[in-house]
């Protein structure tokens, strides 16, 4: 289950992506997390899918309909920056999700972390998700974060330092065969292509964006 030329270990003691690689449009950020590696612990995942979300659109947790501007809640707070934080909240009352902040602290933008794929950590992360089969491990914003060990606490960390981060994708590691597609899980601007995944991986959660049928990789 470990990435093909991308030891686990390796990348779980890499530098953090620095809040530059945040301060930019959130759809950006979307695509180029692909392939980067979330360490939290002694566990890290390949990041395998993404969607991004901003106070401009409706699916957003900041948006209000025009005239009104974006809304601040105490929830929401560390979706507005700076970049390079989490956003933590929980869906459904039931699983945390982790985000990462986007764009100009004050602008309401952030990646959804959809699915990883193990690089480091497996057997914890099957301890954390006992009788699951390793492909329901991290396929999915809530079963990677329970993989993971992330939680609600965790809001408004500093992704660029400490035990929660996310670093780049080692040398040589496996190319991302990307794909796009509409968000999922979602009613309000169900148009946009904002869903980003790698279609060589087997993590990947369903239903697949388009692509994702073919050059498909098995366990």
């Amino acid at each position: 289950m470990q990435d093909d030329g991308d030891p686990g270990e390796d990348r779980a003691a890499a530098a953090p992506l620095p809040v530059a690689f945040y301060d930019r449009p959130v759809v950006e950020v979307a695509r180029d997390l692909l392939g980067c590696v979330v360490v939290h612990g002694a566990t890290a995942g390949r990041i395998v899918e993404t969607e991004a979300y901003h106070e401009t659109e409706g699916a957003c947790h900041a948006w209000r309909p025009p005239p009104a501007g974006p809304r601040r809640t105490a929830r929401t707070a560390a979706l507005f920056g700076p970049p390079g934080r989490a956003y933590v909240y929980r869906s459904y009352g039931i699983h945390a999700m982790l985000n990462a902040v986007c764009e100009p602290e004050g602008t309401a933008a952030a990646v959804l972390v959809r699915a990883v794929e193990p690089v480091a950590g497996v057997a914890l992360m099957r301890e954390r998700r006992p009788g699951r089969p390793d492909r329901e491990l991290v396929a999915g914003p809530g079963r990677l974060t329970l993989a993971l060990d992330v939680r609600l606490a965790d809001d408004g960390t500093d992704l660029t330092s400490g035990d929660l981060r996310i670093v780049a994708a080692a040398p040589g590691a496996r190319p991302v065969v990307e794909v796009a597609g509409p968000r999922i899980g979602i009613t309000r601007a169900t148009e946009l292509p904002w869903r980003f995944a790698d279609a060589s991986s087997p993590d990947v959660s369903r239903p697949w964006p388009p692509g994702m049928t073919r050059g498909r990789r098995g366990r």
